[in-house]
């Protein structure tokens, strides 16, 4: 019963990602091939989840009758390639400037970012305090990002969650855009101690004096 349930909810997602206009609670019935009641108890559980919410409403020559459309996390179910996309773009780069040439570029696309992320560190902050406020932006990120004891006498974070690793597990030259991005950051120079994408369980940078 458990997996016949879980079918029909992904031929209702799949309904309502291919009308992107909303559909009926009879629209959906008649799809799925299941009664209005039952289409109502998938609808519910959907909008729990945040996956589907009621939007506008539709002229039926008596009562509006009311639809129900995907929500952005909603249409985040389905499959994006993004990571393959990344890789042949980070791939080609590669083949047109080379090893030092994609290092230079990941700098810029870093040194762009780093413009653009919030800071609330007063002017003149020390190194210490910038990691604190780094390591809270990059969790805010989605690295999973916390400060931890300081590693041989420098600051130091770890990240549960590299958020390029099945990338990074291709080209490991994508960890310069972190080490560029943190950098860039803190004013400080960035060692990768310990890397995901290399077997590490963490990936853990030590910020240590600029040279």
């Amino acid at each position: 019963m458990a997996e016949l349930y879980g079918e029909r909810r992904k031929r209702l997602l799949r309904y309502l990602l291919r009308h992107k206009g909303g559909a009926t609670v009879d629209e959906l019935a008649q799809a799925l091939g299941v009664t209005r009641t039952a289409v109502r108890q998938h609808l519910a559980s959907l909008t729990r989840d945040a996956l589907v919410a009621p939007g506008g409403e539709r002229a039926s020559g008596g009562r509006p009758v009311r639809l129900y459309g995907l929500t952005d996390e909603g249409r985040e179910v389905f499959p994006r390639r993004y990571s393959w996309f990344a890789r042949l773009l980070v791939e080609a780069m590669a083949q047109e400037h080379g090893a030092a040439g994609l290092r230079t570029r990941f700098g810029r696309i870093a040194a762009t970012v780093v413009a653009q992320l919030p800071r609330r560190a007063a002017a003149g902050a020390g190194r210490r305090e910038k990691v604190a406020e780094l390591s809270t932006v990059m969790d805010q990120l989605g690295y999973d990002a916390r400060k931890v004891p300081d590693v041989a006498g420098a600051p130091t974070i770890e990240a549960d969650n590299c958020v390029f690793h099945e990338l990074a597990m291709k080209n490991p030259a994508i960890c310069q855009f972190d080490l560029a991005l943190l950098t860039g950051y803190t004013g400080s120079k960035v060692e990768l101690h310990e890397c995901m994408a290399k077997g590490g369980h963490v990936c853990r940078f030590r910020f240590l004096p600029p040279v």
